[in-house]
């Protein structure tokens, strides 16, 4: 999801109360082979080895013990994200089983809300929050969209890159061409993600050129965005530009909706990461660059026809 501060402002690309609630079941990710548990210190033991895991030594000792991490997301954007028979898939938890063979651990996943991802992520509710989630400055730093420290900030470790989009009922009824269309008409677009931002930064260009602002309708969800541009209360909806190509392909055997235009303001998504657990995040980019080298990473996105996000090595706070 492109999420501003928060695509999904949890990081919006998707930063809320504490309250990101459960609603679906936990995903566990395979890892196998036996562990030793000769770690003594939060940044790992080189001693530590774990059969198939080559880089089970580089975890902190905390997860090494555990053989779990806890990870925060949306379930709802499909491909990234989404429940099928209770159980959360999509290119995130492909991504992150992979990973998880890399580094000897499973990846339990638990959906909440997507602006409230950041903040259970620092509350210590989630080890990471991985959920289509834009890495820039605003959530490196913590802020809101005014520049006014509003909570801790995260790290990154960038995995992926995607833009907005803009999508319409079937058809386009009302000839959208692009974002620069919807001056003066209504939107609809998940609340604290970046394509929200993107929304009002259209809005304000709008204004700013002498036409009316985007009439901007916010929703806790995805889906009910959706419906409000399929039932054509609002013109046309904003979203992250692989979740809505996929939405134009499958929602009602591709009859219901349509994408207009290219996508825009292309940028990272991360695994978000606190800000003091620089073990954990560092382990993690050398778990992605190594699943980019030996082609699972490929393949993971090919699967869900999702590779035109595929990047070549990872980063850290890449974003701008």
């Amino acid at each position: 999801m492109t999420a501003s501060i928060m695509r999904r402002k949890t990081a919006k690309s998707r930063i809320a109360a504490v309250g990101a609630i459960a609603v679906a079941g936990t995903l566990l990710l395979t890892a196998c082979g036996d562990q030793t548990e000769s770690a003594s210190s939060d940044g790992g033991d080189s001693t530590a080895t774990k059969a198939g895991a080559p880089l089970f030594a580089k975890l902190p000792a905390k997860y090494q013990k555990s053989g779990v991490i806890k990870v925060g997301t949306n379930a709802e954007y499909a491909p990234m994200e989404s429940v099928e028979n209770g159980k959360i898939v999509g290119v995130d938890p492909d991504i992150a089983e992979a990973l998880g063979k890399q580094l000897g651990v499973k990846f339990e996943f638990t959906s909440g809300s997507f602006d409230g991802l950041i903040t259970a992520l620092n509350s210590g509710r989630h080890d990471i929050a991985m959920s289509s989630i834009t890495d820039n400055k605003q959530r490196q730093e913590g802020l809101d969209d005014s520049g006014k420290k509003l909570g801790e900030g995260v790290d990154f470790v960038d995995y992926f890159l995607a833009g907005t989009a803009v999508y319409t009922k079937k058809g386009n009824p009302q000839n959208i061409k692009s974002i620069e269309d919807l001056c003066g008409k209504t939107a609809a677009v998940q609340r604290g993600t970046t394509y929200e931002e993107a929304l009002k930064k259209q809005s304000k260009a709008c204004t700013d050129g002498g036409r009316k602002a985007v009439k901007i309708e916010s929703f806790e969800n995805d889906t009910e965005a959706q419906t409000r541009v399929k039932s054509g209360g609002a013109v046309a909806g904003v979203n992250d530009y692989p979740v809505a190509v996929d939405l134009a392909r499958k929602a009602d055997g591709g009859n219901a909706f349509e994408v207009v235009g290219e996508q825009i303001d292309a940028g990272p998504f991360g695994i978000a990461v606190k800000k003091d657990n620089t073990g954990l995040r560092d382990a993690l980019k050398e778990a992605v660059d190594a699943i980019i080298a030996d082609g699972s990473y490929k393949k993971v996105l090919d699967k869900w026809g999702a590779g035109t996000g595929a990047i070549d090595k990872a980063a850290i706070n890449g974003g701008k």
